[in-house]
């Protein structure tokens, strides 16, 4: 399915929405989208997409996860990019998915293949794309937080910081152990809950502690595991996907009430 095209020279980029942006937050894709149509890609949603496996291989059902990562890369194939509004999942995909079939040579190349070409959406738009948003305001202050995937495995670090530079009005400050694991971390946050609870509760305090309007991030899962906390603390903060802050599609915060 076709969703865009605005650059008919441009790169085709499938754009891997992944599980938690497609069932809990569409908005994130809808501003991937105009993010890279803007930066002059053309884009398409393969429907046929599904999960990327990442649950199953951490839970270590490497043969569980086969089935899926094939699919994954059948589908994907045929793009001159795959792009993923995740650190996670582009991870798991360019940093896993080879390792999964060690024993298999043929599926390998055609893991490793993909793998070239896939990026984590922040990353992609400045580091190929050379993209800066352009009349793009957001009259607040901000911190960020790195995931952990993103930053370890793909080193995501400048590159959002440098987008989010461009914002109009945008105040981004500094913000206690921004690159310090959430405690989401999928499976994890629930086999140890315990253990997670007191890793988000002191991200909480210190995002409280920069007095920023808003917590940005380019991970879902870290966002609704933060954003939850936040709430449940009773703290003003707003927390959004920063590519709807990039793309002015930042109105209803995570666990905002539609109006």
């Amino acid at each position: 399915m076709t969703v865009g095209g605005n650059a008919l020279d441009g790169p085709r980029v499938g754009l891997f929405v992944t599980c938690l942006v497609d069932s809990i937050r569409p908005n994130v894709g809808f501003a991937a989208v105009a993010l890279l149509e803007a930066a002059g890609c053309r884009v398409e949603v393969p429907l046929s997409q599904t999960c990327c496996g990442q649950p199953a291989f951490n839970s270590g059902a490497d043969e569980a996860t086969k089935p899926i990562a094939k699919s994954v890369i059948e589908t994907f194939e045929p793009y001159d990019y795959l792009v993923a509004p995740s650190g996670s999942c582009a991870g798991m995909i360019k940093a896993h998915y080879p390792e999964l079939f060690t024993d298999d040579p043929a599926w390998r190349a055609r893991a490793e293949a993909l793998a070239a070409k896939t990026h984590e959406l922040l990353s992609f738009l400045v580091d190929l794309r050379g993209f800066r948003p352009q009349n793009v305001a957001c009259k607040a202050s901000a911190a960020y937080h790195d995931s952990c995937s993103g930053l370890r495995e793909l080193g995501v670090k400048t590159q959002p910081r440098a987008l989010l530079g461009a914002v109009e009005g945008l105040d981004l400050r500094p913000l206690e152990g921004e690159e310090t694991c959430c405690g989401f971390g999928g499976t994890f946050c629930v086999k140890y809950s315990g253990i997670s609870e007191a890793i988000v509760g002191e991200k909480a305090q210190n995002v409280v502690a920069t007095g920023a309007d808003l917590l940005l991030g380019g991970d879902l899962g870290c966002l609704l595991n933060m954003a939850g906390k936040l709430r449940r603390d009773r703290a003003k903060t707003r927390v959004f996907h920063a590519a709807e802050v990039l793309a002015g599609m930042a109105q209803r915060a995570i666990g905002e009430d539609a109006p």
